[in-house]
């Protein structure tokens, strides 16, 4: 059979869809592993439960509510037990309530995503994002939407300026920000988010006027219980109240209780657009789980066991966090051209490797992905690339993610990082 004929036969969204670039990294990882090479493996974005097991109340809870006989359908939008424990949550830790027709479920927080760009896009129209960011490139090309990638860096704390993103509101759709953000681990300014729901509050108050569609803004808070330090989460609604007409939040268990592999998040937005993820969501089956569903709202309900949870994590996270911070600065303070932003959020650290030129005996780094290589081969440093997150114009920064791996792990992999830059022959 001719392959090549047969692969005309795929849709060309399909066949031109990336692949992820974080995937290809981490087979190589696998590979090194197998070779018996020692690895500090900080590109993934998921949780060992060794290191960081589930809450008890999500364990049990899910195994009781199997067992009560819930192995059938949910409803399409979710238990109602679930989302009005969302709704309970909302106004307690976030001092707004939404109304519960606003409240959907769903199988994660990726379907909640996927589901607000195919409620919101239609083909041609522009999705506003800051890069790096995760998957809003992939997400904008399935519906056939205009990228607009706004380029920001280290000095902005990884977030777009609020003068950049203005001028493109005028005829965008839709404007997607992630805090704490992936892959920087940094946290949006409150400031900045206050302007900017002004801004959308004002050219919505103009597009309404003109019998034009609404612009929205996709807040996707996976990570917002996750903070460290004096840092503090901000979102739309809490800053600006009009802003729950045009807001879709993007929220679920997966980060902030080490619930990965549970498939249960949530959307809070306008009746309108979750009416209409419902549907899309629905006729692909992306609903969560009941027993799962059911034992999250049980736990989101038992706020003592929920608070436990949230200072057990934040802590194993950020004695992590804090440690590669600390050590990275040391060597900053050295002389190497290494550094780190201070984390403020979700299991990542922003760093810098920037030692093209360097070289290592008669190898000379030409390029990004050869220190990337060495840090790799010779310190056992896994990290994944700005790059892989849209964000070319970054080539030295890098995520690390502390989500599977220990202190004692971390630390080894310090001392090697120290010992192999201290063999490095700097740029003449």
């Amino acid at each position: 059979m001719n392959s090549e004929w047969l692969s005309s036969g795929v849709a060309s969204m399909a066949s031109s869809l990336q692949g992820s670039s974080i995937l290809a990294i981490a087979a190589q990882v696998r590979a090194l592993v197998a070779q018996g090479q020692q690895i500090c493996n900080l590109t993934i974005g998921d949780f060992d439960p060794k290191h960081y097991p589930l809450p008890d109340g999500l364990l049990h809870g899910t195994a009781a509510a199997l067992r009560e006989g819930h192995t059938n359908y949910p409803p399409a939008n979710g238990i109602p037990e679930l989302r009005k424990a969302v709704q309970h949550m909302y106004k307690a830790r976030l001092g707004w309530e939404p109304k519960l027709e606003n409240v959907l479920i769903a199988g994660g927080a990726r379907p909640v995503l996927y589901g607000c760009y195919r409620a919101v896009v239609n083909p041609g129209e522009k999705v506003v994002y800051g890069a790096p960011s995760w998957n809003n490139n992939h997400y904008a090309h399935m519906v056939g939407g205009i990228p607009v990638e706004i380029q920001v860096g280290p000095e902005d704390n990884f977030f777009p300026r609020l003068d950049a993103i203005t001028p493109h509101l005028h005829d965008a759709a839709l404007v997607v920000l992630n805090s704490p953000l992936n892959p920087s681990g940094t946290c949006i300014d409150p400031q900045t988010l206050a302007g900017l729901c002004d801004a959308i509050l004002a050219e919505n108050a103009e597009r309404e006027r003109q019998g034009r569609r609404p612009l929205f803004l996709c807040y996707d808070q996976i990570y917002w219980m996750l903070t460290f330090g004096d840092v503090h989460h901000a979102d739309p609604v809490s800053l600006r109240p009009a802003m729950v007409d045009y807001t879709v939040y993007v929220d679920g268990i997966s980060k902030c209780f080490a619930a990965t592999g549970l498939r249960v998040g949530w959307t809070v937005g306008p009746a309108p657009v979750v009416d209409a993820m419902n549907k899309v969501l629905g006729h692909v089956g992306a609903w969560a789980p009941k027993a799962e569903q059911l034992a999250t709202a049980r736990l989101l309900e038992d706020v003592p066991a929920t608070d436990a949870y949230l200072n057990f994590i934040r802590g194993a996270a950020g004695v992590r966090l804090a440690m590669l911070f600390t050590r990275l600065t040391q060597l900053t303070e050295l002389g190497y051209p290494v550094r780190a932003l201070e984390p403020q959020g979700a299991i990542y650290l922003s760093a810098e490797f920037a030692l093209e030129g360097w070289s290592a005996g008669k190898r000379l780094f030409h390029s990004a992905a050869d220190v990337r290589t060495w840090l790799l081969e010779e310190v056992g440093l896994a990290m994944v690339p700005f790059r892989a997150f849209g964000a070319p114009h970054a080539p030295h920064w890098y995520r690390l993610s502390v989500g599977a791996v220990g202190e004692a792990e971390l630390a080894a992999m310090l001392d090697r990082l120290q010992a192999a830059l201290a063999t490095l022959n700097r740029p003449a």
